[in-house]
């Protein structure tokens, strides 16, 4: 089976398509700074990518990663409130490695280099919207989905329409 998932940055989702018929959709959130490539610019880039790894298998929903590492820690409104962060990384992480050279790999272009994910978020409540650091966030129950029909070197398009 040949699967692939497709991002639309203009309306904010994403699409898996197992042997080009779509399987799922969901609503996600990319970067409030917009579309970008350069690193340090915290916006989402475009192109043509693969996961170029898989995190957090057997982890429970809401494992909080750090570094690509669990913590220990699972998310709730309490720890939330105990540390001030906007953009946790939750549950499971597709970590994502560009495939054209200049456009998303290599040099101050790199996705990989730059930590550019698909993973679950704490704001739930504005996926639909831009508003992440540059990565691809989803619901937690949706990248639990996700994860388990994508395997690593999965096609990934990140379109800005």
């Amino acid at each position: 089976m040949k699967y692939q998932i497709i991002i639309s940055i203009k309306s904010q989702n994403l699409l898996l398509l197992i042997n080009n018929k779509i399987k799922f959709a969901y609503k996600i959130s990319t970067a409030k700074a917009g579309i970008g490539q350069i690193k340090g610019s915290y916006k989402t880039p475009l192109g043509h990518h693969i996961v170029r790894a898989k995190i957090g298998d057997n982890n429970p929903i809401y494992s909080v990663y750090e570094g690509r590492r669990p913590t220990g820690d699972i998310w709730n409104k309490s720890l939330n409130e105990q540390v001030l962060k906007d953009d946790w990384i939750l549950t499971r992480i597709l970590w994502l490695s560009g495939k054209e050279i200049g456009l998303n790999r290599l040099g101050m272009v790199d996705s990989m280099q730059r930590f550019i994910y698909i993973h679950g978020t704490n704001e739930e409540n504005l996926l639909g919207s831009p508003a992440s650091h540059g990565c691809i966030r989803m619901a937690n129950q949706d990248i639990l989905a996700l994860y388990q029909y994508v395997e690593v070197g999965a096609d990934v398009f990140i379109n800005a329409e």
